[in-house]
Parts: C-alpha cells; structure tokens; sequence
C-alpha cells in the first residue's frame, strides 16, 4: 500500500479503483491459452455507448497518473511518470469538476436505464474523490514514498505478462524519474518540495511514525528490486539513471528523516473524519457500531462451529486434544517445503477445478490459472498472499496471477509466515485468490465483457473481497475436514477484522489486545499477526472490515434469490449472473438481482413447464 496521496481519480484512499484512460471497449482479445474459451461477442449497443461516456472521463485525467493507465492497458502512455509539478492538486481538482459537469449533462439527456446507472455510479465516484481529495489537503501534510511508487512504475512494464516491444519503455520511465530528459524533474525533489510546501503550516498532521519508518526501511528493497529487473528483462543502459536515481532517493529519505519524521504522529489512529470517509470509500455501508456489533457475534458463531469441527479432524488424525487452537497450531506441522509450494498449489487449483465441474458451481474459463511466488520487494510492497490483477482494458491474454509470500519485512529480519504453506490452508486461499475467487471473478470481466463503469468506477474493496469470501465458503462443505476447518478460520480472522479494525482506530482496543486475539483466538503466525496490526493501523485503515461486509451483503442478496424461486434456485447460475454484473455494489447487484435474475429465472420455468405441457 503506497502512502504517496495525490488528488486521483484511481486512488480513493486504496480503494483500488485505478485510473483507466482511453476510447477502448472492455471486451478483450481471446485469452492467451483458449482451450475451449471462444472469443468475446462484441459489447452490446449500450454498453459500447457507456464505455464512450467513461473513456471521454477517463481521458483527461491520464496525464496524472500514466503508469496505472498503461499497467491496465491504455497504449501511449508507457514512457510517462505521474505529475507532481507545482499546483497538480488543483489543476486534477479542476478536471474533475469539468468531468462531472460533462456527465451530470449526460445524465440529463440519457434515456437507456443502464447508461443511466453507469452514468450515476461514475458520478458517485468523482464527488467522492473530490471530497476524499478535500480532506486529505485540509488534515494532511503531502507525503510521497517515492520508493514504492517508482518500483510500481518500473514493475507495471518489466513484467513477463507484458509485451517485449513495451518493456524497453521501462528505460524511458527511468530517465524521467531521475530527471535525465529535457521537461522533467527528478521526481524525488518534486515530491520534497510539495511537502516543503506546507512543512510549516502546524496545523497539518504528518503521517504516522510507523509508517514513514515502515517506507524508510523498505526503500532499499524496492532500488533493489528496479535493478533486478532490468536484468532479468535485460533493459540496456539502466545503470546509468537508476544510480543517479538511487542517490536522488536516498536524499529524499535523508530529507523524510531530518525533516518529516520529527513531524511524524506517534498517535497512529486516523483522525475520524478520514476514517469515516476511508470505509465509505472501501464501500462499507455499515455504520461503526453495527458493523462491530454483527462482528463480534460472527467471530463467537464461528469459534463454536470451530469447537465442532475440531474433535472430528482430531480424531480422523489420532490426535488427543479436541481444542480448535491445538487442532490448528498442529496443523501447521505439516509445511511444505520451499521448493515444493507452487507445484502443491498448482495442483490444488486443479482439485479445486474439479470440483467446481462435478458440484455444478460456476461456470470455469477454459485455460489454466498462474502462480507464483513474490520476491523481496513485491512482499515489502503487499506483505500478504494476493491477486495482481490482469489489465482489464485491450487485454491480449494476460493473466492474473495469485502471488503467494513467504515472509514479511520487518526491522530486525524476517519473520516466517506459517500460515500459507501448510497443506490444509491451500483449499481456502486458493479459493479465494484463484478460483472460484478473485481469478475467476476478473476473468469473467475481460473474458465475457462488461462495461468499464461497472469494472473500474464500481471498483471497491466491499465488492471485491465480499466475492473472494464467499468462493470460500462456496468450497467449504466440498473440503476434506483440515480444509474445512481452516476455511472456518480464515472466515474468523475476517469477522476479527471487523472489530479490530475500528477498535484500534477509535482507540477502545489496543495493539496488545489485537495482537492476542489475532495469535491466540484466530492462530495466526506472529508474522500475520504483525502485518494484520499494521494494515489496521497505517497500511490501509478501514480496508480489512471490507470482506465481512462484502460476504454479508451478497449472502443477504442470496437468500433473497432462494427465497423468492424456492426450487427453482439454481446456484450456478446464480453465481454466473453476479459474476457478469461486473463490480457494481451491494445495493445496485440487489437491483439487478430482484429485477433480472429472479423474474429470468420464473420466466425459463413457465417456458420449460409450457414446453413439457406441449
């Protein structure tokens, strides 16, 4: 999670909706490994009208931040690095009222229902950026971590799922950061001289201590990982700029520790204001009180359903105690070697597949999924298991990948994770990371298409990650009985999160307290435990209570659907429909759940009763 915070329109506070220029359908080229996948129809009418609307927005905020709209498949904009240049906070706020001045007359003259939502939902998300960007300008001093952004930049192009004739633009990007090309400043000092800018207003709050440290000791890593790849993609005569790159990183850092960190709070709680606004943008549409409430009963629901299922695994395993935590920290005995992870997940996917196909689940995509394990610097930049998602605008094939780490970056060493290399939990994360999960739910957006509103601007944490938990438990009763119970506690770290999370920032629960619950009640590793502290406390506040309230909603969007049809319920098709509304939220997939799914599904009923009458 970078700290770098600019007036963007893909970065609601991490919310991960990223900023995808350009007049391009969504519907992508066929899949690298086609198998038996054909490719995409072309969009329909509307939607192609829709992707018009989004691309007109897009397009004018591409020059603020080039290296994502490359990453997610804009061509043209591969050599361009992100403008820091004085005044680029008001020169984006303007483009962005002049884009929803442009949609607001859109929407007035718009008759087609679905352009109407796109056009409503793009509109939410700009007046939301605009008030997350007026926040951030009144509570806090500009702080970059230029580090993590410039690995991200070289990374978006140095990647084997990137074309060869693009890589050599890396050298390109390079030159620009350092300020070697005509036009450009080393992007180090532009970044100093806008938080020099408001160093001396006293009324702005610096970035936490932990997290201007945590930047400070990952800096090395990511000039590290940049010089890595250009070898490994063999980028001639990066030497050059990357070491004049290095040195001009390295004053920054000596600049954040003279300068900033004295400024830094050792109070690492957000003030309300933005933490109210964070969960909004995550997409939680709980309040706090509800939210922690609903978490603390699911978190002892599900110890009790743990407490059932353990004696079962026990007894299948010879073991004589019965208690989940025993049952667990037994478990993960059983690791599998360094050397061995990719293979054993590899062939979970495959089980998983299996499945999926017998059980009639959801319908699977017709190549293979990829793996693999993080280096160094991508674990320093996301130190957990997670999905890089594949470019979802003109994708020609590429995929996304479940990136697994196996250790996290900590001041004194590294401490070993525990928790992702043993048999039983392979079920549970490959679920979620791969399929059904999040593999699956963006492949079903490049590989079946649907509008770049409803996958970019709808793009949220609650939307996302609520899927991801709910493949889990889709996999759950399917699992041996080690599988079950570890999909139960994953499901339980995700209802600690819940209340957490927004205990710690509200300051009713305490560091110690979160740390206990998270190594003795839920068993994680010391190093997971760390990280989960650290990603409620300054990685990303807010973002971790997303899959409890994502996972509820769709289970309540669920049980209505069964309700209403009865026998007439059929799960697959059901889990085809949500995945093909893209990443609308909780309340917009309802709507089309109420008002498509359930009168579709009594409709192909009556025909196929009326057929077998005829």
């Amino acid at each position: 999670m970078s700290a770098i915070r600019l007036p963007k329109l893909f970065a609601l506070l991490g919310a991960s909706l990223l900023l995808i220029p350009a007049a391009l359908a969504l519907a992508a080229s066929p899949p690298a490994k086609p198998a038996t996948a054909t490719a995409p129809a072309a969009p329909p009418a509307w939607v192609q009208r829709s992707n018009a609307n989004a691309s007109a927005v897009l397009g004018v905020f591409a020059k603020f931040s080039p290296e994502m709209a490359g990453r997610f498949g804009v061509p043209g904009f591969d050599k361009d690095i992100l403008d820091l240049k004085p005044g680029f906070e008001e020169r984006a706020r303007q483009a962005t009222l002049a884009s929803i001045t442009s949609l607001e007359q859109k929407l007035a003259a718009e008759k087609d229902p679905a352009v109407r939502q796109d056009l409503a939902i793009m509109l939410q998300t700009l007046r939301q950026q605009l008030e997350g960007d007026s926040l951030t300008r009144t509570i806090m001093l500009p702080y970059f971590d230029v580090n993590g952004t410039v690995f991200q930049g070289i990374k978006s192009l140095l990647d084997d799922q990137v074309t060869a004739d693009r890589r050599p633009a890396a050298l390109d990007r390079l030159k620009r950061y350092a300020g070697l090309e005509a036009g450009y400043a080393p992007i180090a000092r532009l970044a100093e001289d806008r938080t020099r800018e408001k160093l001396g207003n006293a009324a702005l709050l610096g970035p936490s201590k932990e997290e201007l440290e945590s930047d400070l000791r990952n800096g090395p890593t990511y000039i590290k990982g940049i010089e890595q790849l250009c070898q490994k993609f063999q980028i001639a005569g990066y030497e050059a700029p990357l070491a004049a790159l290095k040195q001009q990183l390295e004053d920054y850092q000596g600049f954040l520790r003279q300068s900033l960190l004295p400024r830094a709070r050792t109070d690492f709680r957000q003030p309300p204001a933005l933490y109210a606004f964070g969960l909004k943008a995550y997409g939680v549409d709980m309040t706090v009180p509800e939210l922690t409430s609903r978490a603390q009963v699911s978190f002892q629901e599900i110890q009790n359903q743990m407490q059932c299922l353990a004696p079962l695994v026990a007894k299948e395993k010879g073991w004589a105690f019965t208690d989940y935590r025993d049952v667990i920290k037994e478990l993960k005995k059983k690791q599998i070697g360094a050397d061995a992870i990719l293979a054993h997940y590899q062939a979970r996917v495959r089980d998983i597949e299996t499945i999926i196909r017998r059980e009639n689940i959801v319908t699977l995509p017709g190549r293979d999924m990829v793996i693999r394990l993080a280096n160094e610097a991508e674990t320093a930049a996301i130190p957990a298991p997670h999905f890089d998602q594949p470019r979802l605008i003109g994708n020609t094939g590429e995929m996304g990948t479940f990136v697994l780490p196996t250790h996290v970056p900590a001041a004194a060493g590294k401490l070993d994770f525990d928790d992702f290399t043993l048999e039983a939990e392979s079920w549970t994360l490959t679920a979620h990371e791969g399929r059904p999960g999040h593999e699956l739910q963006f492949s079903a957006m490049i590989e079946h298409g649907v509008s770049i509103p409803r996958a970019l601007f709808a793009f949220n944490s609650v939307n996302v990650e609520g899927w991801g938990l709910y493949a889990e438990s889709e996999m759950q009763r399917y699992e041996p009985l080690e599988g079950q119970i570890m999909t139960l506690q994953n499901r339980l770290l995700r209802a600690a999160r819940a209340f957490l999370d927004p205990g710690l920032q509200l300051g009713t629960i305490t560091k110690e307290q979160a740390m206990r619950v998270l190594r003795q009640d839920v068993g994680v590793s010391e190093a997971m435990a760390t990280q989960e502290v650290e990603r409620y406390t300054f990685r990303a506040p807010g973002q971790a209570t997303s899959y409890f309230v994502g996972y509820n909603r769709l289970l309540e969007v669920r049980e209505e659907a069964e309700r209403a049809l009865g026998s007439q319920f059929d799960r697959r098709k059901f889990n085809d429909f949500v995945l093909a509304q893209g990443l609308i939220p909780p309340g917009l997939l309802r709507k089309a759940v109420v008002e498509e799914f359930i009168p579709g599904a009594v409709g192909a009923a009556s025909a196929a009763k009326q057929g077998r009458a005829n």
